[in-house]
């Protein structure tokens, strides 16, 4: 034998040796060859996908809760509905905050509300509480949303807080002029005062034994919450009860 055919000699042999058993015939039951998706390897162009992410996409990360001075527009917008001259408070004592609610569906949103200063930062942390106990909110526009009315603000269970506007059926001014009080699912919570139920549809939410989505009872979550940060609750006035209703007043 040549050199030249003992070399294809051993070139066939140690192919047959890397092939292994399995792959010696049809009827093999040796393991199948490594791929590169069974490898891990990349293959040619294809980025490796990181651990754990792979057929996922990453989930956006919310805004931050906010508190900013009014600007310009909404300064504009309050004119002549939620403000006016002789309000007991000015524009420039006045917050912006725009934040994360849970909504009925369970889904995050995105609402505002507008507040003193001084209030700021606490109104923040009590809605972040909420936020993290999944408490339910139904809306959380700005009463502009609704020329101003607080009526039709609360017969569209809306969450709100800043309105220059007096106490129901009385001539003092409401803890909402000043930007110190906030009204939460004004339906599932409504508020009594002499008789009345407001908004109406709050009539189907005067048992409050039992507890349904979106109504706030005594030593829940938004109580707690709120309490914490110095709110008294109306929920627990002897009169004038009114269970969607948190204030700070100075």
């Amino acid at each position: 034998m040549t050199v030249r055919d003992r070399m294809l000699a051993a070139t066939a042999l140690v192919a047959v040796l890397l092939a292994g058993p399995g792959l010696a015939g049809c009827g093999g039951t040796g393991p199948a060859p490594a791929t590169a998706a069974a490898s891990g390897a990349a293959s040619p162009g294809v980025p490796s996908p990181v651990a754990g992410t792979a057929g996922t996409t990453p989930a956006e990360t919310p805004p931050a809760d906010s508190a900013e001075p009014l600007p310009p527009d909404l300064r504009q917008a309050m004119t002549g509905v939620s403000w006016r001259p002789g309000c007991p408070v000015g524009l420039d004592d006045l917050r912006l905050l725009r934040l994360t609610y849970v909504d009925f569906a369970g889904t995050e949103q995105r609402g505002q509300l507008v507040v003193h200063k001084d209030l700021a930062e606490a109104t923040l942390r009590a809605f972040a509480k909420l936020r993290a106990a999944r408490f339910p909110i139904r809306g959380m526009r700005l009463i502009e949303a609704y020329d101003g009315s607080d009526d039709a603000s609360m017969a569209a269970d809306n969450t709100s807080a800043f309105n220059c506007r007096n106490v129901p059926n009385t001539k003092h001014w409401s803890n909402h002029a000043y930007g110190r009080a906030i009204d939460i699912n004004p339906v599932e919570n409504p508020y009594l005062p002499k008789g009345q139920i407001m908004p109406p549809a709050g009539k189907d939410y005067l048992d409050r034994r039992t507890v349904r989505p979106g109504m706030i009872v005594a030593g829940d979550p938004v109580v707690t919450a709120f309490r914490a940060e110095g709110f008294t609750w109306g929920g627990a006035w002897r009169s004038g009860v009114d269970y969607q209703h948190f204030e700070k007043p100075r």
